[in-house]
Order: C-alpha cells, then sequence, then structure tokens
C-alpha cells in the first residue's frame, strides 16, 4: 500500500541541525549549509548514504563519520564523470565516423540513413525518422543552415546528417539495418560480434547519457548487464567482476579506446583520479580486489 508523501521543505540552515542531530560531524555548519543550498540536500544525500549505518532506514551515521567525507564522494564522482566524458567522446566520434562512411562505401547510398528500404523494421525507422527530422528542424548549425540554403534535398548525406543525431539515434539505426553482413562489418571495425558490440554501445550511451545529466555514476548499479563476451581476438578482463557497476563500463570504454587511440593514457589519467581521492572504496564501484592494473586490457594500448 502506497504512502502519501508527508515530508515538508526544510530550510539549508535545518538541514544542517538535522545532520548534526543524525550523528555527522560538521565542523563548519554555516559551510555546509552553503552546499546544501546550492547543490542541494537530496543530491548530496546519495554521497551521505554509504556512511549511514544499518538499518539505513533510521538515517543515523556510523560514528565518526564526516560531512567532508560526503562531499569527498560528491567531488570525486564530479571528476570521474568529467574523465569518462572526455573518453567516451573519443568513442562517439569514431562510431558515428564508421557508421555512416561505411555503409555509404557497401551501398553507395549517401543518403541511406534516411532510406527506408535499407531497414528491417519499418515502424521502428519511422520513430527513428521522427527524431531525425526533430533534430533537423531545430539545428542551428551552420553547416546544416548552409545545406538547407544551397540544396534542394530533404536531408542531408549521411557523414552530415550523423554530426547532429544524438548516439542514442544512431544505435538505432545500427541496430534497425535489414543487411546483417553491413552490420557485422561495423562491428567488426572494433573487435567485436554484433550482440556484443550492440550491447556495449547501450552502456557507453547511458554512461554518457548519466554524465551529460551529472547523474551519480561512482557505486551506482547499472539497470542493464551488458553481454560478456565468450571470447575476444584483443585482451580483455580475466577477472570476475560485476558488469552491473561503473568498473565494468570503464573496460567497455577502454576497449573501445584501445582501438580508437592505440596510444592513449586513459590509464594514467584513472590512475592519477584514484591516487587524487585515496579514500573511495574502488570494491563499491566493482574493481577487482587487487592489481586491476595488470589486467590484459590495462597492460596493452
Amino acid at each position: 500500500m502506497r504512502l502519501l508523501f508527508d515530508k515538508s521543505f526544510m530550510q539549508p540552515d535545518d538541514m544542517v541541525e538535522l545532520l548534526r542531530h543524525r550523528g555527522l560531524e560538521i565542523e563548519n555548519p554555516q559551510r555546509v549549509s552553503y552546499y546544501i543550498r546550492n547543490i542541494g540536500y537530496y543530491r548530496l544525500s546519495a554521497y551521505m548514504f554509504p556512511f549511514l549505518r544499518q538499518p539505513k532506514d533510521e538515517h543515523r551515521f556510523k560514528q565518526g563519520s564526516k560531512f567532508q567525507d560526503a562531499l569527498n564522494l560528491y567531488r570525486f564522482d564530479k571528476k570521474l564523470r568529467l574523465f569518462l566524458f572526455n573518453e567516451i567522446e573519443k568513442v562517439e566520434i569514431a562510431l558515428r565516423s564508421t557508421l555512416a562512411n561505411l555503409v555509404v562505401e557497401e551501398t553507395g547510398n549517401i543518403f541511406w540513413m534516411t532510406d527506408e528500404t535499407l531497414f528491417a523494421n519499418r515502424d521502428k525507422f519511422r520513430r527513428t525518422m521522427e527524431l531525425v527530422d526533430k533534430e533537423l528542424r531545430n539545428s542551428k548549425e551552420e553547416f546544416i543552415l548552409h545545406f538547407k540554403e544551397k540544396y534542394s534535398n530533404p536531408y542531408p548525406p549521411a557523414w552530415i546528417l550523423v554530426e547532429i543525431l544524438p548516439l542514442g539515434v544512431v544505435t538505432r539505426m545500427f541496430e534497425n539495418l535489414a543487411d546483417n553482413s553491413l552490420r557485422k562489418k561495423i562491428a567488426a571495425r572494433f573487435g567485436l560480434t554484433v550482440p556484443v558490440f550492440t550491447s556495449w554501445i547501450t552502456v557507453v550511451t547511458l554512461t554518457r547519457n548519466a554524465c551529460c545529466h551529472h547523474a551519480r555514476v561512482w557505486n551506482k548499479e547499472n539497470a542493464i548487464s551488458p553481454m560478456i563476451p565468450r571470447r575476444l581476438n584483443d585482451r580483455w578482463i580475466v577477472s570476475g567482476v560485476s558488469p552491473k557497476r561503473i568498473y565494468f563500463d570503464i573496460c567497455i570504454i577502454k576497449w573501445f579506446i584501445n582501438i580508437v587511440s592505440p596510444n592513449n593514457d586513459m590509464l594514467e589519467h584513472l590512475q592519477a583520479l584514484l591516487a587524487e581521492y585515496p579514500m573511495i572504496d574502488i570494491r563499491a564501484m566493482g574493481f577487482p580486489s587487487n592489481n586491476w592494473e595488470n589486467e590484459p586490457l590495462w597492460s596493452t594500448r
């Protein structure tokens, strides 16, 4: 039986007192009030949650828990999102280019993205085209405005159109291609089978969206489990880790980065971030218990 929400709004100063009453150590109440006012108590509460003692629904903090501990988690999560987004950008650009250009190369159709005959499911194609039309209609990019002004074609060629489409829309196009040999060739560019490629690109897209919307990622459990490949031609992880934790997502991103940018410095940046926040429990992120840097995936570029 569901309950009516009966909690009332509280001012930041009152929330500071509530936290102190629950056992959280606060050295500078005015500073904490400032953070609550500008970040929001609800957002910050996700980073206080690990410091609650059992049962957690009693909202009592473990002895010695400090607000600074939660703030460190918040700052780490922010920098983790920035790190991930920077790496995902490289993957996304490579995916866009590969998808747009490889299909053109194979079919000779520069307008393939808007050609219904190339897609398996017409209903999915029409729903995708609604999103394409919206992006094209609302785009203020100079290259789109120039195309509309100069050419009479209803849609730009694939290599132009792909630049304004969200990654999720691009992924839908890939999944709906009628010619499975095309999908195999695209996935093979990244050393993967079609099912694994589709699964992993979905995970990359969801992680990207979480980073874009400033959502918590450091210890969050994924809603879906990415496919675990039976074997890979290149080096992968060998430790048994949870596919629903962010470490597995990071490994997926690293797999793509190793292909699109072989001499990358992703490992060094991740190590530097973890070294900056040594208090972070990386096991909560799904990391192996020790020596994760020695995994085959991380020991090669």
